[in-house]
Order: C-alpha cells, then structure tokens, then sequence
C-alpha cells in the first residue's frame, strides 16, 4: 500500500512544488512507482514535468473532485516510466466554493485515491500555498506532511500556523497524520543568514528536520521552463544531487515505508 506524502507550506515561494516535482522524479529514478497529484489551481506540478494543461489534458484533478470522471481516467504517464502524474489547472479555484455544502467534503481527495494507493509506492501531492479545502483535503488523505522551509530571514513565520493546521486536521480527521519533516530549501553556503536559519530550524525541530538541505541553484530554478525534473535537465547539478539525497533518506527511513 503506497505512502501519500503531502507538500504544504502555505507561504508561497518556498520551494513547495520544485520539492514535490523532484523528489516524485526521484523516488521514480529509484525504481518506485509513484503518483504526483497536483492539487494547486496554478497548475505548476503539471506544467514542471512537460504536460501542457490545455492541449494535452482533457480532464484533470477537478473532474475527479466534482465526480465527472473516475481518477483512473485522469492519470497521464510523464517523460519517466515510473512516475505518473494527475494534473490541475485553474478550475480548481471552483472547488471551496462548489464543495461549501457538501457532506464529508474534506475527505473528497482521500476517498479518491483509496482505489489507487494499492497501485504506488509513494504518492505525492503537492498542495496550494494556502490552508484552505484542498490543502485540508491533501492532509486529510496524507499518512505525512513534508514541509519545504527557505533559508531566508522570515523563514518560521507561519510555521507555526502550519503545524496548528496539522493538529487540528489530527483531532477532527486523521489522527494517523505525521509531520514527516521539515526540509531545508534554497540554501546559500556562501550566505551567513542560511547558516543561521538553519541552524535555528534545527535548534527548534531537532530530528524533524531532513539532513538533506536543497541548495539555492541555477539549474534547479531553470528545468520548470523545460518541462523537466532536475534529474533529466542536468542529472550531475547540485539540485538534482540534493533530490536524490532526499528520495534515499525518506526510503531508508522506516516511518515512510
């Protein structure tokens, strides 16, 4: 039975769906089959692995939801045979409002992909930058939650937001959620504020915190635009190594087995 992982962090730019795109990639690299479920109405899960969300795809994440079509229906392979993909597009957006008086709404996403968690061995979703009904969704379907957390100055502010989230998500809807871990992003050696951000983090957190740290790097930012994870762009960059250092971790870690 697959792991569903979730990425949220409701600041944006933090790394979220650069995460989420290549530690999918990677897992599958590892020969572990995996889903990456797109859950932001940005689409940038979808569009990072090469799909373009209005030629290619006819139906996405949003059918599923509102039950026009079955998830199996929306599955699309991507450029790695191990890594499947359900995408999103900007219909999403719909979905708080839609949902607002539907019974048992928060449990939609998981009811979802109960029928294909036996298919994966990992399942990944990348969640909005927001604490709203599809981040709540993507928790509530999760067995963990990996939070992306930047090296830079305002780094815990809404942490702690975040981690209050989890614990209330943990009383009314799965008590079964873990904090997976707090993953160290856009990392800059030659910058003092990282060092000590990190440090911070590690001070507060201590073995929540991945050691794998995903450096600040040109190569990592430039493969979105190609449509390609780090690990087919420039498999020999810093970013792809960090990515691939982080899939070994979480394999080689019981808790997410």
């Amino acid at each position: 039975m697959g792991k569903v992982i979730s990425i949220a962090n409701q600041k944006g730019g933090v790394g979220k769906t650069t995460s989420a795109i290549n530690l999918a990639a990677a897992l599958a690299i590892a020969e572990k089959k995996t889903l990456l479920v797109d859950s932001d109405a940005q689409g940038n899960a979808t569009t990072g692995l090469g799909i373009n969300r209005h030629e290619i795809v006819e139906a996405n994440l949003y059918h599923v939801l509102v039950g026009s079509k079955e998830v199996k229906e929306v599955i699309i392979n991507t450029s790695l045979p191990s890594l499947h993909l359900i995408p999103a597009d900007q219909n999403l957006i719909g979905v708080e409002i839609e949902f607002v008086s539907l019974k048992g709404r928060e449990h939609r996403l998981k009811n979802i992909l109960s029928s294909v968690k036996g298919d994966y061995d990992f399942i990944i979703i990348d969640c909005p930058p927001s604490l709203g009904l599809l981040t709540i969704n993507a928790l509530v379907a999760s067995d963990m939650v990996i939070v992306p957390l930047q090296c830079e100055y305002f780094a815990m502010e809404g942490l702690g937001h975040l981690l209050n989230t989890l614990k209330l998500v943990r009383q009314s809807f799965n008590p079964n959620l873990e904090l997976g871990g707090i993953l160290l992003t856009m990392f800059d050696r030659r910058n003092l504020l990282s060092h000590q951000v990190g440090d911070d983090v590690r001070r507060h957190f201590g073995p929540k915190v991945f050691n794998t740290i995903i450096p600040r790097n040109v190569r990592l930012s430039e493969s979105p635009s190609h449509g390609l994870p780090i690990l087919l762009y420039d498999a020999r960059s810093k970013g792809a190594l960090a990515y691939l250092e982080l899939a070994q971790e979480i394999m080689k870690n019981g808790r997410f087995s």
